[in-house]
């Protein structure tokens, strides 16, 4: 049962040491004639791993709710001021520029925030919360033209390659390209936006995109492009989450305590009703609510959960030697700079067994309608949103997906399967099919994420053979 959102601010704040009663202390971005408080916050509207503290969290007003009660205890009015950022750096120097007292990014990014911030005692920042995360690094991955000759990294050397510097994307493509004896040396860097990049790509101007959530799998699923390589091959893990100001969260705990609320609320909200998130942010931002619900859908791309865990902070450590080698960086204490103290008191007792969950917060169940029986592995659940409908269906296999589709006589709006492979989400339509003969006959047809891997497994198995989309719905 969740609990009340009262009950959580209340509690964070009693937590915290807080009297609801005491005088709100202006931080660095807050103003007015001391019966206004703004508050800043820094979001990236298009970066779906951070609509928790960002679009979502925006659009149900839950923030706005949270601070009109904390108001009326203290005799002020509460104005919140939301800036959006097409991504991390923007935002950071917003926040060295005192405009920003809270903030969502990439782990990346983050990093450089609280680099370039630290020794700034008005400015200086720290890590105080998760928004969405993945602990194979799936969020991170590498896109060619269609009619790409190149069908793996090592076919990129020598190519312009598309990538925003001193992401974790950036990250991505250098032990990528470390794992196959190559450097970022060997490939042509071109330092863009997504969105410049994703214009790049389509206009042929660069041989690769290298990026991060949404822009690889947006452009798939516009059949733009197709995956050459997938982050998660590193197993190394990447997320987003929320920096503050320190000095603003020291003098309004209170405040950061109705942020947090306001977010545990929204990331509820998102694990619970799914497909209605993915609806709602698309109309929001544009992007298709088919990618939005790739990665928050049922055993989605992105884990949606605020606490800190530690492989997170491992992968920060990770981190720090790339981007202090290209110079993005200084030496940052990690154990100074990340601070679990704010969310650890919103979950209470809860927190050390939230902390240490890896499990995904929303699951595919059902009753496979075809093949019969419940829909319990996530190893293999799939799922098929038809045209004519509100809802989505689910099957236990792939193949069982295929057979759904044919039976239903419309047309598929979309299809997620797991990838043979690693098992993350993928497009039903985009993926390349084996067919595999020696194989149990619900499991026969097999997707895969990206086509080198779907030739090294027929090659593998006598008798399999690589099929497209179309073939496989006829094959099923």
């Amino acid at each position: 049962m969740r609990t009340p959102r009262t009950t959580i601010r209340r509690r964070l704040a009693l937590l915290l040491g807080i009297a609801t009663a005491a005088t709100v202390v202006a931080g660095c971005g807050s103003g007015g004639d001391g019966k206004t408080i703004t508050v800043n916050i820094g979001y990236q509207s298009k970066t779906i791993n951070t609509v928790t503290a960002g679009t979502l969290l925006r659009d149900r007003g839950t923030f706005e709710a949270e601070l009109a009660e904390l108001g009326k205890s203290k005799g002020v009015t509460y104005k919140v001021e939301w800036k959006d950022f097409a991504a991390g750096p923007p935002l950071t120097a917003q926040m060295l520029a005192g405009q920003v007292d809270i903030g969502s990014m990439g782990d990346a990014p983050i990093l450089v925030n609280g680099s370039k911030t630290r020794d700034h005692a008005d400015v200086k920042s720290e890590l105080i919360a998760v928004t969405g995360y993945n602990l194979r690094g799936s969020l991170n991955q590498v896109v060619v033209p269609l009619d790409s000759p190149a069908a793996t990294l090592a076919d990129l050397r020598g190519k312009v390659v598309s990538t925003s510097v001193g992401s974790a994307a950036h990250g991505m493509l250098a032990t990528g390209l470390s794992g196959i004896g190559l450097t970022l040396g060997d490939v042509k860097l071109l330092g863009q936006d997504p969105a410049v990049g994703a214009s790049a790509l389509q206009g042929d101007q660069v041989s690769a995109l290298a990026q991060f959530v949404p822009w690889p799998q947006k452009l798939v699923f516009d059949g733009k492009a197709r995956l050459l390589y997938d982050g998660g091959s590193a197993n190394i893990p990447t997320f987003h989450a929320v920096v503050a100001n320190k000095r603003f969260d020291e003098a309004n705990p209170d405040i950061v305590a109705a942020f947090l609320a306001a977010q545990r609320e929204t990331t509820d909200y998102l694990n619970q009703n799914p497909l209605a998130a993915a609806k709602r942010v698309a109309e929001i931002t544009g992007i298709p609510a088919e990618v939005v619900y790739l990665y928050n859908g049922p055993n989605g791309l992105v884990s949606f959960d605020p606490t800190i865990k530690p492989q997170q902070v491992d992968a920060l450590g990770k981190l720090l030697p790339f981007l202090k080698g290209l110079g993005a960086l200084a030496d940052l204490d990690l154990g100074e700079f990340v601070n679990d103290k704010y969310v650890r008191a919103l979950y209470g007792s809860d927190y050390e067994t939230q902390r240490a969950s890896t499990s995904p917060p929303s699951r595919s169940t059902g009753t496979d309608s075809v093949c019969g029986g419940a829909v319990d592995n996530a190893v293999t659940a799939s799922e098929v949103w038809f045209k004519d409908e509100d809802t989505t269906s689910v099957a236990k296999t792939p193949t069982c997906m295929l057979r759904l589709i044919a039976q239903h006589g419309g047309a598929a709006r979309v299809g997620y399967v797991p990838d043979t492979a690693s098992g993350m989400r993928i497009f039903a339509a985009t993926a390349t099919w084996v067919s595999d003969p020696a194989a149990a006959p619900d499991e026969r047809l097999k997707p895969f994420a990206v086509k080198a891997d779907a030739q090294a497994y027929a090659g593998g198995h006598p008798g399999a053979a690589v099929l497209d989309y179309a073939a496989a719905l006829l094959a099923r």
